[in-house]
């Protein structure tokens, strides 16, 4: 496991120029600046209830659409997991949390095992979520998953409101990997003696 773990990297594609930094024992803070408003209020939400610091600027090509840079900011933020995490050696490994907002309520369950897996049931009632299509969070959260190299289940168990659906699974997802990264000081959390 990196001592630090904290993490910076760079992602340049045709479609998108990304930096971000994370910090894995950090305060919730967030610096997120990706074009896309929505998205950077989620990371917000993922930053501060986490307690990791994330700083991500993008810039990408917004004009098509928001699909690549919430696909790509969540290339590299799984990335720099991955690499924060290190071996795995001393943490929980697991995490679990349900979130409420308002009338959603939202699960997620996450698994940092060293492999990927990706699971989603969320339906998303409305089209746009401010300046994002509904669906680009599916596609942030699986590219998290992919690159970070763990399992993670999405499930919203009700709601009305769109905005309110996807922030209760990211306040979710936030306080399942709170779980999952803290540190136990315990070795490797497998029967496998490696992850």
């Amino acid at each position: 496991m990196s001592m630090t773990r904290q993490a910076t990297i760079n992602r340049q594609t045709k479609e998108t120029t990304i930096e971000a930094r994370l910090h894995l024992d950090g305060t919730g803070v967030c610096e997120a600046e990706t074009g896309l408003a929505f998205l950077d209020h989620m990371l917000d939400q993922l930053a501060r209830h986490s307690g990791m610091d994330i700083s991500i600027r993008c810039d990408g090509d917004v004009h098509v659409d928001g699909h690549h840079t919430a696909e790509d900011c969540g290339i590299v933020l799984g990335k720099a997991f991955h690499e924060c995490l290190g071996t795995r050696e001393g943490i929980v490994r697991f995490g679990s949390a349900l979130a409420p907002l308002d009338e959603a309520l939202s699960e997620v369950v996450v698994d940092c095992c060293g492999r990927a897996h990706f699971e989603w049931r969320v339906t998303i009632p409305t089209p746009k979520l401010g300046d994002s299509d509904s669906e680009i969070f599916r596609e942030f959260f699986k590219a998290f998953a992919d690159n970070a190299r763990m399992t993670l289940h999405v499930d919203n168990r009700h709601g009305i409101n769109g905005h309110h659906i996807i922030e209760s699974c990211f306040k979710a997802a936030a306080l399942a990997l709170r779980q999952a990264i803290a540190v136990t000081g315990k070795g490797i959390p497998s029967t496998k003696g490696v992850l």
